[in-house]
């Protein structure tokens, strides 16, 4: 839930560790990915969280051994096997750097499981008090085999949910299928996740850059980049944009039907955009964001939005990933000429239909409200 008011982004928030969560289902080709990254120039500089040594070839790139579960590469990597839970592992390792005990770095990779959920990773980042002031989530890259993919997604619901909260998708093992196969899987993650670039790899080949910096916050040019984090006009090519506006437009949500496969789990995805032509009331969307983590929680995948608030010069980013909402953050500026209100879902079971009658009807009933006068 929403406890806090909106704040400005400081220094020291913007500052904090970029953090890359990378998750795909089991022999997706995660460990090729790391191997292949590992043994880049631009990895200095970085630590990557693993879940055991063993799974990754670490002899011919071994340094040192730091301590049992550190050690640092000759990439100038610092890897970390996690035995424990995350909150440790990322606890210990900026101990260690505190210390002096390892490198600095300015960079996390986390390797989840194949079988993971990608949402306790992402409450974990968002919700920690040390973590939230130390590390911020920069991009969530899932892995998708080009083989074995549609198989996964038809009889696995954490390979839907995987590419569907994804800021960056691999196709991997690419060239082991023809041109048909791969162009129908990708059409397949483009209707799950429209907004996510995907990248075909042969054998973890991909540049680290086109990995990072997928968040609200671009180091390159020390801004805040609203349109490459949001990316809502991916939603206006994929047919997905919703309207909510202050008198009655009926505007169809149109979703990926499948006649002959009714059970197939992506039927139960959706991904969105709501745009508001007119400001929001703070106090409705944060009863709106209370009432639906409550009760639809599990249903909310994803969240991003940029929200024009009654009473606020500048735009306000907000964030959650199920039932849980990172706190507001007051931007500096609106990144154009368009002061829309505009949120991209990700939902399961979940339409656009009554998530945008839902808050128009609590924004109308606060400023309503306010401008009869509030109660004593």
């Amino acid at each position: 839930m929403i406890k806090t008011s909106p704040m400005a982004i400081s220094n020291e928030q913007v500052e904090r560790v970029a953090t890359t969560v990378i998750t795909g289902f089991l022999g997706s080709g995660k460990t090729t990915l790391l191997n292949a990254l590992l043994t880049q120039d631009g990895m200095d500089k970085t630590a990557v969280l693993i879940n055991e040594f063993g799974d990754i070839g670490l002899d011919h790139l071994l340094v040192r051994e730091i301590s049992e579960d550190v050690v640092l590469l000759n990439s100038g990597c610092i890897c970390c096997s996690v035995r424990g839970d995350l909150i440790s592992g990322l606890r210990d390792l900026f101990v260690k750097r505190t210390r002096g005990e390892i490198p600095q770095f300015d960079r996390v990779i986390i390797e989840t499981t194949g079988l993971a959920d990608p949402a306790p990773i992402l409450h974990t980042l968002m919700t920690d008090p040390l973590l939230t002031s130390k590390f911020r989530l920069d991009s969530v890259v899932t892995t998708v085999d080009a083989v074995n993919g549609a198989h996964q997604l038809d009889h696995h619901p954490e390979s839907i949910k995987q590419a569907a909260v994804a800021d960056r998708i691999l196709l991997t093992k690419a060239d082991l299928v023809g041109e048909t196969h791969r162009n129908t899987l990708a059409t397949r993650l483009r209707a799950l996740n429209p907004a996510a670039p995907i990248y075909p790899v042969h054998n973890g080949d991909i540049a680290a850059e086109k990995l990072f910096n997928a968040g609200l916050y671009d180091p390159t040019t020390k801004s805040m980049d609203v349109q490459k984090w949001l990316r809502d006009e991916a939603y206006d090519h994929h047919g997905e944009e919703v309207h909510g506006h202050t008198h009655d437009h009926k505007h169809d949500h149109h979703g990926h039907s499948h006649a002959n496969d009714v059970n197939r789990h992506d039927d139960h995805i959706q991904s969105f955009c709501i745009t508001f032509d007119d400001p929001i009331h703070w106090d409705a969307f944060v009863t709106w964001a209370e009432i639906f983590t409550q009760m639809r929680g599990e249903s909310l995948l994803r969240v991003k939005g940029i929200l024009n608030l009654v009473g606020e010069d500048a735009p306000v980013a907000i964030h959650a990933v199920q039932h849980i909402f990172h706190p507001p953050a007051s931007l500096p500026a609106w990144p154009s000429d368009d002061h829309r209100s505009k949120i991209v879902f990700i939902t399961k079971d979940l339409g656009p239909q009554i998530i945008r009658e839902s808050l128009y009807h609590l924004n109308a009933a606060v400023a309503e409200t306010a401008e009869n006068g509030a109660p004593d």
